[in-house]
């Protein structure tokens, strides 16, 4: 699912969804699509068409966002946003939907929502020009797979009840590793968001992994507290969230209010994951198998929200068109920016719910979302024709009968018969 959607979004990007993201206004909330795929065009300096901020009176308050390279670069680094949203959003539906519905799913879901988010914070849209903060994509991205992740899980139905019992991480081990090199990744993540290594670069740089570090350490001790002993998923939980919580305002805050936000985001997701999901009779029914609600959704809402508190004035000068944009900590007119964050948040929250529930409709009527439980027993790899480990004993031979990958095979132990008492009883594991 997720090279799929890696490849299908770099595709869809290039050939329109771009320049509906960053080009030329269409409407308030879209971009005018078309081809980014002209040489003459990438290979000419950086620039955001719909970006230059006027006054009321006409006359123009910040220029139009130029970076010092050119298109090829800037069509590159924003698809890498484009492609994790989608990658986010599959986490929700893990281990039950349809592939051939998650093919049909992944372009239109680009077009339709994620488009729409991107020009509209970040392209030069309505909540852009409003004032609205999104620094790296709390929304855009975060709040976006969350809320998607979690709708599309409503409507493709749950894993069976087997699977859902114990699902614990195939690889502890290997969590960890990602979870490095997620950490590390993150710094291009929110660092690149100004378009430049400037200073506004660096204290992003800063504030993401001191926020990560807080929400981690913030995390495990809640496990302990509550559970009696750490873990390391659950460590791995809480650098997520703190990286996604200082995602809106890492480079408009100030370092001490990036502790305050870490605090925040290793206590608030931990809460609605641990407990609230627990209590929750709607959370109940509705499946989101990597919890993407509570680790983006929630730890990126949270994180507009206090960068609505805390973004600091001088910093928002160097980044925002709206020029004396302050958070409410401030004073002065800081209120209004609380407010603009809220209202961005129910306007992402509430585009989401809408356009996925009607692309997974439509989708609906040609295709199943869900794979059918005959197939979910067997494994959803394994209905591919393919095994995610084959594990075979030193000396044993093969048997179609008890190897073979079709999806009527199920998992099956080899018992020790004259065929294979030369060598260890081998074991296939089809998942």
């Amino acid at each position: 699912m997720a090279l799929y959607a890696f490849a299908a979004v770099l595709l869809m990007w290039v050939l329109v969804c771009y320049k509906m993201a960053f080009g030329e206004e269409l409407l308030p909330f879209w971009g005018r699509g078309g081809f980014a795929l002209e040489q003459k065009y990438l290979l000419s300096q950086g620039a955001l068409p719909a970006t230059p901020h006027f006054r009321k009176d006409g006359s123009e308050e910040t220029a139009m966002t130029q970076p010092y390279y050119p298109m090829a670069s800037l069509v590159y680094f924003q698809f890498t946003f484009a492609a994790i949203t989608l990658i986010l959003l599959a986490g929700s539906v893990l281990g039950r939907m349809n592939i051939k519905a998650w093919m049909a799913f992944v372009p239109l879901w680009l077009i339709f929502s994620y488009t729409v988010g991107a020009f509209s914070l970040w392209g030069g849209g309505f909540l852009y020009h409003w004032g609205v903060i999104d620094f790296a994509g709390g929304y855009v991205i975060h709040l976006s797979s969350g809320v998607a992740g979690l709708t599309a899980a409503y409507w493709v139905g749950p894993r069976m009840k087997c699977d859902k019992e114990r699902f614990p991480p195939n690889n502890v081990l290997l969590a960890l590793a990602g979870a490095g090199l997620l950490w590390m990744g993150w710094s291009g993540f929110n660092g690149g968001a100004p378009y430049a290594a400037n200073i506004d670069a660096s204290i992003a740089v800063l504030n993401t992994n001191i926020c990560a570090a807080t929400s981690l350490l913030m995390w495990t001790c809640l496990d302990v507290f509550y559970f009696g002993k750490p873990s390391v998923i659950g460590a791995i939980q809480g650098m997520i969230t703190g990286l996604v919580c200082i995602t809106p305002g890492a480079g408009v805050v100030q370092t001490w209010a990036a502790i305050l936000m870490g605090l925040a985001a290793g206590s608030i997701p931990w809460y609605t994951m641990m407990i609230l999901h627990k209590k929750s009779s709607l959370l109940q029914k509705v499946d989101d198998t990597l919890g993407v609600f509570h680790t983006h959704a929630v730890a990126g809402i949270l994180g507009g929200t206090l960068t609505g508190l805390f973004a600091e004035p001088h910093l928002c000068d160097m980044v925002l068109p709206v020029k004396g944009s302050r958070g409410g900590f401030y004073g002065g007119t800081g209120g209004i920016q609380l407010l603009k964050q809220l209202v961005a948040a129910l306007f992402v929250i509430g585009w989401n719910l809408v356009s996925t529930s009607i692309i997974l409709v439509l989708i609906r009527s040609v295709i199943p979302l869900r794979m059918p439980d005959a197939e979910l027993l067997i494994g959803d790899d394994a209905v591919h024709g393919e095994e995610a480990y084959a594990l075979w004993g030193d000396g044993e031979r093969f048997d179609e009968t008890k190897h073979s990958t079709s999806p009527q095979q199920t998992p099956t132990r080899s018992p020790l018969d004259e065929t294979d008492r030369d060598g260890a009883v081998g074991i296939t594991v089809q998942l």
